[in-house]
């Protein structure tokens, strides 16, 4: 039978690459929901291809546009993000792709596990935010959650056959993004055009963002702590620049299981949405001979502070990486409209998680609490 697939932001990256997926694989998958947060013209696109029976915008000012475009179609349209939260519980869902950005993602991710859906994961942010609350409910709902991030994928790959054995270590490969072996004073003077300029993937602008601040390192980091049951020694980064090694796994023997392969985010997203099964696919295969030499080195933390940020959330945990996640939101947000520069992010994030309030044991209303609180403070820090 189809997979009826959930697609929660499906104008993103993550999105369209999914939809590529799907439509490669017809007799494996059928879209079912597609949603958008504002981009209503890409989704009107999406819907008359991929015939959902579902659609929201998240945008209601959108709503009449995307209502319009699709009256003659058997698609039921919605508005929102309460609808965004519901829909996911759509009996006639067999999964859910959460490849939404930010904290935008949590309710939805939680709702889909309430509702018994797998959840392939994109959205890091939820792992991050509130992990502890995600993981339990998972456990509790017999829901796989399936990485879809390439480093969370590989090391789930690595896992396969060994879930018995205990993990000694793993390691997540970074790029170094567009900045590696850059000093202080360049990163000063760096613009919003240079930071998107991502040498090796093709991503948002959000994760390029942060991929370019290795923000996105410690995220992965944190994602990887809830996703595997880690603690934060038993986690890695090594910067990686051909981004061919997608992340490792050391066992207590000291072996070591590698995920290699092209960085082509197609793969992951197609191994979650098939999940246990490996399907043919056509994308271009890795050559040795192209590679003929595969490089790995130590980032630079005391340049790139929000790993250290990242670690320092891990281990005291609350809802520290709730509000470093907030924060983090608003000033990529402010970088890309240069209200701030480059290094100034991390100096706000800091001063963030020093000011916000910290909470040892966070409910759930605590983290949607933090994230409100986090913002003003970190807003107010820029000026804005």
């Amino acid at each position: 039978m189809k997979k009826r697939v959930a697609i929660l932001g499906s104008t993103g990256s993550i999105g369209t690459q999914a939809l590529e997926v799907i439509e490669k694989n017809p007799e494996k998958f059928e879209v079912e929901v597609l949603t958008a947060n504002n981009r209503v013209g890409k989704l009107i696109e999406q819907c008359k291809q991929f015939m959902p029976n579902i659609v929201v915008i998240a945008n209601k000012e959108k709503y009449s546009v995307l209502q319009d475009a699709l009256e003659d179609l058997p698609i039921k349209v919605y508005a929102g993000s309460e609808s965004i939260s519901q829909v996911v519980e759509t009996e006639s869902v067999d999964i859910v792709l959460t490849a939404m950005v930010g904290f935008s993602g949590l309710q939805p991710t939680i709702n889909a596990i309430k509702a018994k859906k797998p959840i392939a994961l994109a959205n890091k942010e939820t792992m991050v935010v509130a992990g502890d609350i995600i993981t339990e409910l998972a456990a509790q709902n017999k829901v796989p959650i399936l990485p879809v991030d390439s480093e969370h994928s590989a090391i789930f790959q690595c896992l396969a056959g060994e879930f018995h054995n205990p993990i000694e270590k793993i390691y997540l490969t970074a790029s170094g993004g567009p900045f590696r072996g850059k000093d202080e004073k360049f990163l000063k003077k760096v613009t919003v055009e240079q930071a998107l300029n991502h040498p090796n993937w093709e991503m948002g602008s959000k994760i390029t963002i942060d991929s370019a601040s290795m923000m996105n390192k410690g995220l992965e980091a944190i994602e990887a702590k809830w996703l595997f049951g880690l603690n934060p020694d038993q986690i890695d980064i090594i910067v990686h620049p051909q981004s061919i090694v997608h992340s490792l796994v050391q066992f207590t023997d000291g072996s070591m299981k590698a995920q290699m392969g092209l960085p082509d985010m197609r793969l992951p997203i197609q191994y979650a949405l098939a999940y246990p099964e490996r399907i043919v696919s056509d994308f271009e295969r890795f050559n040795f001979l192209d590679y003929p030499s595969l490089t790995f080195e130590k980032p630079d933390y005391d340049l790139f502070r929000n790993i250290n940020l990242a670690y320092e959330s891990m281990r005291k945990g609350g809802n520290l990486a709730c509000i470093m996640n907030a924060a983090n939101e608003v000033v990529v947000e402010s970088f890309l409209e240069n209200k701030i520069g480059f290094l100034k992010m991390s100096e706000v994030i800091e001063r963030t998680m020093e000011k916000a309030d910290f909470i040892q044991k966070p409910s759930l209303d605590d983290y949607f609490n933090t994230d409100i609180q986090a913002r003003s403070i970190a807003k107010s820090i820029i000026g804005l």
